[in-house]
């Protein structure tokens, strides 16, 4: 057993034996920069919306899910420390593509819409507001760099670097997820303007669903009853963390000393919540 990755929230060990072991931890980054202290219990609730989405849309599409259970683990991760956010996965050929479902007109597609252009390679042609609900959700995907900042593509650009079939396999499975999990968060007070996913092939060569899936780390959620549109809506995400680090001109700063403990507390608190509303915990 060897560790592969130590990323910004997850440590991933390969067991070499077709199998790999996942841990998601406490970690928080915001603009681009591992911050040094830890959300409490961030990882946990990670884990627990990830299980949670690849458990409700298995009939999509597989997943790399083997289990949560540490029973099921190498003796190393049957520790306390790594109870509830530690998850035993297939090991898959990764698809160099993160692929990013918007529901909304937000960020950097509203951005390209009032420059009056079209948005990788998707045009509008009816007028929105910024946060407004697209008529149909659009998949925008982006190539994964091994250095610097991932650079976004048009779906045609995806389809003809991994073939048609595949490609639009990938399209259609993103689209599906979503529409399903959109649905189930709603009902639930939370609006999913917009996630990535990543998928890989297994030995097989079908389709996986793997990494993580709909957390607020990987996805844009808004609280639905204070959703508004032609504004800014209130989010469940690390926006808490990246505001304060702005307001006190942080962001960016690789020499920041500490997070306060009630910037930590009301992240937590945010991310928990997220969690209790989708996993009715």
């Amino acid at each position: 057993m060897k560790k592969i990755i130590s990323g910004k929230v997850r440590e991933v060990y390969d067991l070499e034996d077709g199998r790999m072991v996942i841990v998601t931890t406490d970690r928080i980054s915001a603009f681009d920069v591992i911050l040094p202290t830890m959300i409490t219990d961030k990882g946990k609730v990670l884990n627990a919306l990830a299980n949670f989405w690849f458990d409700y849309t298995k009939d999509i599409v597989k997943n790399h899910m083997i289990s949560s259970d540490l029973k099921d683990m190498p003796a190393e991760f049957q520790k306390p420390e790594f109870e509830g956010r530690t998850i035993l996965v297939k090991k898959l050929k990764m698809i160099p593509y993160e692929v990013i479902v918007r529901g909304y007109m937000f960020g950097s597609m509203y951005e390209a819409y009032k420059r009056g252009e079209p948005f990788l390679g998707h045009k509008f042609d009816k007028e929105y507001k910024q946060a407004e609900k697209l008529d149909q959700p659009i998949v925008t995907p982006s190539t994964k760099a091994e250095e610097g900042h991932d650079i976004n593509v048009t779906l045609q650009y995806m389809k003809d670097d991994l073939g048609e079939e595949l490609g639009t396999k990938i399209e259609q499975a993103a689209l599906a997820i979503y529409k399903k999990c959109y649905e189930h968060a709603k009902a639930n007070g939370i609006i999913i303007a917009d996630t990535k996913f990543e998928f890989g092939l297994d030995e097989n060569g079908d389709l996986v669903l793997g990494d993580e899936v709909l957390t607020p780390d990987s996805s844009r959620f808004w609280d639905a009853s204070k959703y508004e549109v032609g504004g800014s809506p209130a989010s469940y995400d690390k926006q808490f963390v990246r505001d304060w680090l702005k307001e006190h001109n942080l962001a960016g700063d690789p020499n920041i000393k500490e997070i306060p403990a009630d910037v930590v507390a009301k992240t937590s608190a945010i991310y928990k919540e997220c969690q209790e509303r989708i996993c009715h915990v």
